[in-house]
């Protein structure tokens, strides 16, 4: 962490990715920023996404909808809605600006004509960055990983970073790397290009649960 405040515009924060390196903010009602570059890195492998039968049946059981970017910014303040919250209006607007340019994406889930839950995060390359998820029902928050990992993995993608570990992340796979190993794989990431729109937004729960997971 660096103790300067930073005066971030969207091409230095597409820089400060691609070193491996983040703002966050001390919390909502503070406008300052500070950068983050953790000793450990969480991450998501790829082929190792773990689904629990619970979390199965609750998918294929259905009654919700996942939507992409339905509402970027509105699944931002909602991830930002706790009692403690990096999230503040700068990091809104900024990653607003990334998401109008095709470098921020939303996963979003829906039921009964509101959001339920959801996850954001920052795509360059082939890699993705996750941000912030939530859940405001049972599950949501981890259906919607189930969804961004299928997802990636139809778009080729080769890195799911989650910055930290959480024992959310950690049952469903998510694993603690050196920062030198990150590197090396954060790299080998932006020398190739995902296609974040490779999966059908129609495509059935059967289907993304069988893209999702390695056999």
């Amino acid at each position: 962490m660096a103790d300067e405040d930073i005066d971030l515009t969207p091409d230095l924060l597409l820089q400060a990715y691609s070193v491996g390196i983040f703002p966050m903010g001390s919390e909502g009602s503070d406008q300052e920023l500070y950068w983050v570059d953790p000793h450990e890195r969480g991450i998501l492998p790829l082929d190792g996404l773990h689904v629990s039968k619970s979390l199965r049946k609750t998918i294929r059981r259905g009654g919700f909808e996942v939507h992409i970017n339905r509402d970027f910014r509105g699944m931002m303040a909602d991830c930002a809605m706790r009692e403690e919250t990096w999230i503040n209006e700068t990091i809104l607007d900024l990653y607003t600006a990334l998401h109008q340019r095709g470098f921020a994406h939303s996963v979003e889930v829906w039921q009964d004509n509101a959001r339920i839950g959801g996850l954001y995060g920052v795509s360059i390359g082939a890699a993705f960055f996750g941000e912030s998820m939530v859940s405001n029902a049972p599950d949501a928050s981890k259906i919607a990983l189930v969804w961004l990992v299928a997802r990636l993995r139809a778009g080729r993608y080769r890195l799911l970073d989650t910055q930290f570990t959480t024992d959310h992340l950690l049952s469903m796979g998510g694993v603690a790397i050196s920062r030198g190993r990150y590197q090396a794989m954060l790299q080998a990431a932006l020398d190739r290009q995902g296609d974040f729109g490779a999966l059908d937004e129609n495509a059935s729960m059967d289907d993304v649960l069988a893209q999702a997971e390695v056999s």
